[in-house]
């Protein structure tokens, strides 16, 4: 409770937004576009920026795609937290995968079919009579 009192206002300088541009998949031409047509030097000026206006916040935080808050408050720091704990969760282990079936054995099975599908077309080869 007292560290949200003593706590600095979030604020959105141009590195970040240049973070958050390049982590969406944006270049500076799209986002330029998202945010209302406005050109690539335009947007690399903005991204220069020391401190953003909260009149330009809502504009970069819709053409991401993400909130005003997630904007204001995004950080590398978070950004490699969640990243790592993700992959850690993202893992068969964390989950407790188990195959059910080996995997080889289906291989040889599928194997198998094949097999008796060629020695099928080979008998009916034999089969048929010549056409001359």
């Amino acid at each position: 409770m007292k560290e949200e009192m003593f706590q600095e206002p979030a604020v959105l300088t141009g590195r970040k937004v240049e973070r958050l541009r390049t982590l969406a998949g944006f270049s500076q031409a799209e986002f330029g576009q998202r945010l209302g047509g406005i050109s690539k030097q335009a947007v690399s000026k903005l991204e220069r920026s020391k401190k953003i206006g909260s009149e330009k916040i809502e504009k970069i935080a819709n053409a991401l795609g993400l909130s005003r808050e997630a904007v204001l408050n995004f950080t590398e720091d978070k950004l490699v937290f969640f990243i790592e704990n993700m992959h850690d969760q993202a893992t068969g282990y964390a989950y407790n995968f188990q195959c059910t079936y080996n995997p080889l054995e289906k291989v040889v099975e599928l194997y198998e079919r094949l097999l008796q599908l060629e020695r099928d077309k080979v008998q009916i080869l034999k089969d048929q009579p010549d056409a001359k």
